[in-house]
């Protein structure tokens, strides 16, 4: 028995909406490549900055860095992440913010900067209020969110089940690998976020998705609501 262990889960009640959007996203992620047609992921999280205004003992013999528990707060950032998983390509921004004016940017960054001979992008997010094609309409003009609109097939991750957007493996690797450590100002985080970006990118770094629709019948059947033919007349 270990009383102090608590887990947590993110799964609905039974529901046909959220089984609906879970394959519907499954079976994006199931497409052969399309260099036309690139299935690209968006997500982001929040950092933190903290100084160590007492300084840090330097690695040594046996020891790890060491740093006085005493920190300084400088504020929160925002880091917008978007990886194309067939290909392990990923592009990192970071942000003061991440309202509606800002995911809108990143949107049209993908669009017209990271993928501009793209005919369709398919996009997949999850459900955050900021998210949607109305963004595009408070950033820009109704001309250029119409044509940034055109150029998306939007697939949302059901409620309750962020962990379906790809993009939050990218963000758990980048978490664990860079930010769990104090940094200090924006400057120092843009630097270390790019390195991480270009050594992922260079190694091409692909996520195998292997959950599909059919595992999802199987393991999750329980959500599925049961079956019930319709009578006829």
């Amino acid at each position: 028995m270990k009383p102090w262990q608590v887990k947590s889960w993110c799964l609905p009640k039974k529901s046909a909406s959220f089984v609906a959007k879970m394959e519907d996203v499954l079976d994006v992620y199931a497409r052969p490549y399309e260099a036309l047609r690139p299935v690209i992921c968006v997500d982001e999280t929040n950092k933190e900055l903290h100084s160590t205004p007492r300084g840090v003992l330097p690695v040594t013999t046996g020891q790890p860095v060491r740093e006085d528990y005493v920190y300084g707060r400088h504020g929160t950032l925002n880091i917008f992440v978007s990886v194309e998983p067939l290909i392990g390509r990923r592009r990192l921004r970071v942000t003061d913010r991440h309202t509606k004016l800002e995911f809108a940017e990143e949107i049209r960054t993908i669009l017209e900067e990271d993928y501009p001979e793209a005919e369709k992008v398919v996009l997949v997010t999850d459900n955050l209020n900021t998210h949607g094609i109305h963004a595009l309409y408070e950033a820009f003009e109704p001309e250029h969110a119409n044509r940034l609109a055109r150029r998306l097939e939007w697939h949302f991750t059901p409620e309750h089940a962020s962990w379906l957007n790809i993009a939050e493996i990218e963000l758990s690797a980048l978490s664990t690998q860079y930010l769990g450590k104090r940094i200090p100002n924006r400057e120092e985080l843009e630097c270390g976020v790019a390195r991480w970006e270009k050594e992922r990118n260079a190694r091409q770094v692909r996520i195998d998705w292997q959950f599909r629709s059919e595992d999802a019948r199987i393991k999750l059947r329980r959500l599925y609501p049961r079956y019930k033919p319709a009578k006829l007349p």
